[in-house]
């Protein structure tokens, strides 16, 4: 039969097109003059994944929960992607929680 090894097949397509890093923008030709931030200041930030509608921003690290920080469509964006790369059924992969935990999860489990 080969309906299993086909749907096999799509299954393991999709776990490893979610791991794959999106290639980086071009940087823009012109970049504003911009103030550099005193090194001691700077808060460690994570990154979103892109989707199809959103550009890569910086998120700051903060213990809110990831629907708060990012907002309903961006943090189930990034639930999704958690949940279709971890093993995890439960937790980490909630919207409930901060977005570097989610982000942390899928970055494990891609690894």
């Amino acid at each position: 039969m080969p309906r299993p090894s086909l749907l096999a097949c799509l299954i393991l397509s999709g776990l490893l097109t979610a791991c794959q890093p999106r290639p980086e923008p071009e940087p823009p030709t012109q970049m504003p003059a911009q103030t550099p931030a005193p090194a001691s200041t700077r808060e460690p930030e994570a990154r979103l994944p892109e989707g199809p509608d959103m550009a890569p921003q910086p998120v700051q690290l903060d213990e809110r929960p990831c629907r708060e920080t990012l907002g309903e469509a961006a943090s189930a964006r990034l639930v999704q992607r958690c949940i279709a790369v971890s093993p995890a059924t439960r937790p980490p992969c909630n919207a409930a929680n901060p977005c570097d935990l989610i982000q942390g999860e899928i970055d494990r489990s891609c690894a």
